[in-house]
């Protein structure tokens, strides 16, 4: 059975749903209505079209963008910014997409490499130093 891929779960908040709060998930999510708080997840976010996030931080390992979000972005993977999306907030990824017609103010940090660390099961000071230690080295 090693070869069945497993297949995440995917979670929907619908256009009704409006959620305030610390959002922590491992599958896939879509996000269409409005959502207030921190989200940190390993799976995949995505920010629907006329979906509204006001985040202290957003972390998964990937986020693909249609609405608004405001804050900080952290994204392993990518991120991806689509036509007509709102961002206002600092980036952090290995690679990114920016569509045309994009509102988009704060700051991007490109990833070099992904650590070999995953990231949600060590302490914080413990991920640090791994990047610290991949910074250093000269390849």
């Amino acid at each position: 059975m090693a070869e069945d891929k497993q297949k995440k779960n995917l979670t929907v908040f619908g256009q009704e749903t409006e959620f305030d709060g610390v959002l922590e998930f491992t599958d896939n999510l879509v996000i269409t209505g409005k959502f207030k708080g921190e989200i940190r997840a390993s799976g995949e976010l995505e920010i629907d079209k006329g979906a509204v996030c006001n985040v202290d931080k957003m972390v998964a390992h990937s986020i693909v963008i249609s609405g608004t979000v405001t804050g900080d972005i952290d994204a392993s993977e990518r991120v991806e910014m689509c036509t007509g999306s709102v961002v206002h907030g600092d980036i952090k990824t290995a690679r990114i997409r920016i569509a045309e017609d994009v509102e988009f103010e704060g700051q991007v940090s490109m990833l070099e490499n992904e650590p070999d660390v995953n990231l949600f099961s060590v302490a914080s000071d413990e991920y640090k130093s791994a990047l610290v230690l991949k910074s250093d080295d000269p390849r």
